[in-house]
């Protein structure tokens, strides 16, 4: 391709203490009646109410909705969009992880349209986007998803993910404000940071990938690379927190622009068979995925070593390539996720319906630099269960 489409979230406020722009943005858009979209968590911690106290003491009508679970199924997404259409909003702000921000874009959009969630389902649905929907403002209290510039809104089904995607579900307005993150456990830390590890990474082989998308991945995966192990290690890391935060921010930008791949497709159906966290099934997957692949694109790998803090000056491609997927491996089991399928005690007997509805994700598979089949993806899942890395015969 000579020429990329690139497209980026309207607005975007970045670093410690950008919350404080919140209530300016919200005047820009005169709202009367609020609805703020997170998690029981954030609820409980009182994280949520330095969003929702300075719009109340400035005289908005404010209601919280919280009943948000990770990886939200379907139904959770029908009974949310349901309370937008009958309460009569005109902004809605998401603030958590990818799950609240997702289901935040999908009722400020799917709001103003008719008949039900599934109908705009990606593999599914029969209607398509046409409204742009009510403003929105996305605050991400993770470094991890990239939810709050991308377009998609992922929901579970019974064994697999599916996705609402259209332009009009990116944010108006995002605040990625680190300090945000500082409360987040190491294991939530942990998951949400390989999640934007992977998203650079995928980003940075895939097919789409263009000069402006493999700046962006870089850079995510030096800050990353970097930061990850302390953000776990110490929650309270000013640093660390900053890194990951511009890292999941940039490495949110180059997915969205260049896609992701095999490591997401074969994740959404651990997540909706096992309801494994999003974050840790791309985490489980990444090395094994990576070194499946790896013949197909030996010099970016070498790119990701270097970006990750290793040395690829007195290595050929193919030793750089090697080494790279030793240091995802290194990566994963030094922030503490299990490093196998048997480690979230999936059997053996589950690769083959794993298999069958990795198949089906066509939309990412097809971002692969090395055509992923039937066969293949059964090898991969299948090395996933054993701990030992294999690539095509």
């Amino acid at each position: 391709m000579s020429f990329a489409k690139l497209v980026f979230t309207p607005l975007s406020y970045t670093g410690w203490g950008a919350l404080e722009q919140l209530l300016p943005e919200v005047r820009n858009f005169s709202p009367k009646k609020i609805l703020v979209i997170t998690d029981p968590v954030l609820e409980k911690i009182g994280l949520v109410q330095r969003v929702t106290n300075p719009l109340i003491e400035h005289g908005y009508d404010v209601e919280l909705y919280t009943d948000v679970v990770p990886e939200p199924p379907l139904e959770v997404g029908e009974k949310l969009v349901s309370f937008t259409r009958q309460g009569k909003f005109d902004m809605v702000i998401g603030v958590g992880g990818g799950s609240a921000m997702d289901l935040a874009k999908l009722a400020a959009v799917l709001a103003v349209h008719e008949g039900t969630v599934a109908d705009y389902l990606n593999l599914t649905g029969t209607k398509k986007v046409h409204k742009k929907g009510l403003p929105k403002i996305l605050i991400p209290t993770t470094s991890g998803t990239g939810s709050e510039v991308t377009n998609i809104s992922v929901l579970s089904l019974d064994t697999t993910k599916d996705v609402v995607t259209h332009d009009y579900l990116l944010a108006d307005v995002a605040i990625v404000d680190p300090e945000l993150t500082v409360s987040v456990p190491p294991r939530v830390t942990a998951a949400t940071g390989i999640d934007a590890l992977t998203h650079a990474v995928e980003a940075y082989v895939s097919v789409n990938a263009n000069p402006i998308t493999d700046g962006l991945a870089l850079q995510a995966i030096r800050l990353i690379g970097r930061s990850l192990r302390k953000a776990v290690e110490n929650g309270n890391d000013k640093q660390a927190r900053i890194d990951m935060s511009n890292g999941s921010y940039l490495a949110g930008l180059a997915f969205f622009n260049a896609g992701v791949a095999g490591v997401h497709a074969l994740a959404y159906p651990l997540g909706g068979q096992f309801h494994i966290p999003h974050g840790e099934s791309n985490a489980v997957l990444l090395p094994y995925v990576m070194g499946y692949i790896r013949k197909s694109c030996t010099k970016r790998m070498a790119d990701i070593l270097n970006a990750l803090g290793g040395n690829s000056t007195y290595l050929s491609e193919e030793e750089a390539s090697y080494k790279c997927v030793e240091e995802l491996e290194r990566l994963v089991k030094d922030v503490g996720i299990p490093n196998t399928l048997g480690g979230f005690d999936i059997p053996e007997t589950a690769l083959e319906s794993l298999t069958q509805d990795a198949v089906k994700q066509k939309r990412l598979l097809a971002r692969s630099p090395l055509p992923l089949l039937e066969d293949d993806i059964r090898k991969i899942y299948q090395s996933a269960f054993t701990g030992v890395v294999t690539e095509p015969k």
